[in-house]
């Protein structure tokens, strides 16, 4: 069957050279083979600004550039989100841009003293995290933290789920390593995993 599925490229820098970008165009390829829809976002060529306080969250109008993104995310029943892992979180351009979009009317409503309405039931996720050190090193000392973060307080907290994660450790490796793991995210696009 058939997903709508939205890639959220979470790397800072639109230089091309960087393997997450690659990671994103293999599994948007296989996804589109797949006959999958796919829309893109690509945090590195977006421009908002960054929330500095509660009104800036909950009061001030939302910036079109967001106003799409959001429609990018309501429009999936997937998203697949492709970051790098730096100073052990993920970088900051891409929580300010969930702190953007994940705004209450939108991914959530408030209800008072009670847990809020998850307003984006229905949809999974995906997190695929680059990182220089071993992936079982990030996993099992660190207790991948950040990626359990993303999941919990903001992915879970809207009601996405399942959310699924693939750590790529030695991102540095060999071309052999980094052909593999494109195949890997073309198989997973093409999965619609």
């Amino acid at each position: 069957m058939a997903k709508r599925i939205t890639i959220i490229d979470g790397h800072p820098d639109p230089d091309s050279h960087h393997f997450v970008h690659a990671l994103a165009d293999s599994y948007g390829d296989g996804a589109r083979i797949a006959g999958h829809e796919v829309r893109r976002l690509d945090i590195a060529s977006m421009h908002f600004a960054l929330i500095a306080s509660r009104n800036d969250w909950e009061g001030n109008p939302v910036a079109p550039e967001i106003c799409d993104a959001q429609d990018a995310v309501r429009w999936a029943n997937h998203l697949a989100i492709f970051y790098p892992l730096w100073l052990g979180d993920v970088p900051a351009l891409l929580k300010g841009f969930f702190e953007q979009v994940m705004r209450p009317g939108f991914a959530f409503r408030p209800k008072g003293n009670r847990l809020p309405e998850k307003l984006l039931r229905g949809r999974s996720a995906h997190l695929i995290v680059t990182m220089g050190m071993p992936a079982i090193f990030y996993r099992l000392y660190y207790g991948a933290h950040s990626v359990k973060s993303l999941e919990r307080n903001v992915l879970r907290f809207v009601g996405i789920r399942p959310v699924h994660h693939t750590l790529i450790g030695n991102v540095e490796g060999s071309a052999t390593e980094r052909a593999a793991w494109l195949d890997e995210m073309f198989g997973m696009g093409e999965a619609g995993a």
